[in-house]
């Protein structure tokens, strides 16, 4: 399949271009506001979708035509009809973006069926698009193509940069307070003697970490692109997104990447350890040194980079799984991540949605060993996590992908708001110190809702 990819002038930031394109509902914003040097180089806008694809209540949909099948088996043969050969040296030029929900895993594994599900959305939705937009962050440089589905290519490509060029920049004013009222799934206590509950799970040999969360909910009368907006300008993340998708929205400033995959190798970048911001700098070196020297926070990462290596070798060639990066120290507006990196060559013939079905969900917001650790959340957790941890991002008509953790995410629906925040627990954890970790986390969402 042939494309179109222009270069064009504008002074103006990823945020802005999508901000001018905010009234189409289905436009996709994946968005890296931070760190271009690194893992935030590149954003991407999806505009003019030509399809949709979902799956809910146990039934793929089409623009709206049921059909059966396997929902990770009929995205992949549904991108498969769109090949593209992508010769441009950026890591995305047209595909898929949208999100996979935690509870898809039920269709990969037997999960007991015991958490309430009381926020409903569908568990996979990917939008296919006729135009992107591709900011490279770190050389200033924007991109605009198109595929010419819905219209030719060189009409839709001089209409979108008719109407970028227009564009002004979005100015951030202060976050404003507001005596909002944010109700847990869990009291603090309850959450706390959960957290005892899954020590005995550990103490009897049922799991080695499990990733513990609870659910903050809030009625807002505010938009979801003025959240978006605060968020990105108070806590900017590397693999942040915003979706609108049918009567709900995804808000999301996720610091974790679950799955990328480029020119056949594939990457994935766990986080494990936090430590909030000091108050002061001095405070701020003393957290900073102490999660580097945490013996816990590192048992507790590398457990997961182990989990890791295995689900990445069952898709990858042999002995082309390799831990690229241990314990790297990652600085955020309202916390310090500990963050390791794990890579390999995918074996021949495996897509990219093989690769993620064979790794989903990420071990890293589950637990060791994944099946039994999902067990125990279901049986301990009060709500259904729907979006939390589960990922967003885009496949590539090419064949690469790139797709976050979601977390640090509020989900909109029906003027209510719900974010979830959580940590792994292992025997060395100390009860009350998981629940603070718990609200370290949650600052940044509160102070914007």
């Amino acid at each position: 399949m042939d494309y179109l990819i222009e270069e064009i002038e504008t002074g103006l930031d990823a945020f802005d271009i999508y901000s001018i394109f905010r009234d189409d509902r289905s436009a996709a914003f994946l968005d890296s506001g931070k760190g271009a040097e690194d893992l935030g180089r590149y954003s991407f806008i999806g505009l003019n979708h030509f399809a949709a694809f979902k799956y809910e209540n146990g039934v793929c949909t089409v623009d709206g035509r049921e059909f059966g099948g396997e929902p990770f088996e009929e995205l992949d043969r549904m991108i498969g009809r769109y090949r593209i050969e992508n010769n441009t040296g950026l890591p995305y030029v047209a595909g898929a973006m949208g999100y996979f929900s935690y509870d898809l895993a039920r269709t990969i594994e037997k999960i007991p069926v015991i958490a309430l599900e009381d926020v409903k959305i569908p568990d996979l939705y990917f939008y296919f698009y006729d135009n992107a937009v591709i900011v490279d962050n770190l050389e200033k440089k924007t991109y605009v193509t198109a595929l010419g589905i819905l219209r030719p290519r060189e009409d839709s490509v001089r209409e979108l940069k008719r109407r970028i060029s227009v564009g002004d920049k979005v100015t951030y004013g202060e976050v404003t307070g507001s005596n909002t009222v944010f109700r847990s799934n869990f009291t603090k206590e309850g959450y706390i003697e959960t957290v005892e509950r899954v020590r005995q799970y550990i103490r009897s040999g049922d799991v080695y970490i499990t990733n513990l969360t609870q659910r903050f909910c809030c009625e807002t009368q505010k938009a979801p692109y003025d959240v978006y907006r605060d968020l990105r300008h108070i806590n900017p993340a590397p693999f942040a997104a915003f979706l609108n998708v049918e009567d709900f929205s995804i808000v999301c400033s996720s610091p974790e990447r679950f799955l990328r995959i480029k020119d056949r190798i594939v990457e994935t970048r766990p986080i494990k350890g936090t430590r909030p911001r000091g108050k002061d700098e001095a405070e701020d070196l003393r957290n900073r040194q102490e999660l580097l020297d945490s013996e816990k926070d590192k048992s507790e990462l590398l457990m997961i980079v182990d989990l890791e290596r295995n689900d990445l070798s069952k898709v990858c060639k042999p002995f082309t799984v390799k831990v690229t990066e241990l314990f790297k120290l990652e600085e955020y507006s309202t916390v310090f991540h500990l963050v390791s990196t794990v890579v390999g060559e995918l074996k021949d013939g495996c897509t990219a949605v093989g690769c993620i079905k064979a790794c989903f969900p990420g071990g890293s917001i589950t637990g060791a060993p994944k099946v039994r650790s999902m067990e125990v959340i279901e049986t301990l957790e009060p709500t259904r996590r729907n979006i939390y941890t589960g990922c967003i991002g885009y496949i590539g008509f090419d064949g690469n992908a790139d797709l976050n953790i979601v977390i640090r995410t509020i989900l909109m629906k029906e003027g209510k708001a719900c974010f979830g925040v959580g940590g792994g627990i292992t025997w060395e954890s100390e009860k009350e110190a998981e629940y603070d970790e718990t609200i370290d986390k949650a600052r940044a969402l509160m102070r914007v809702l």
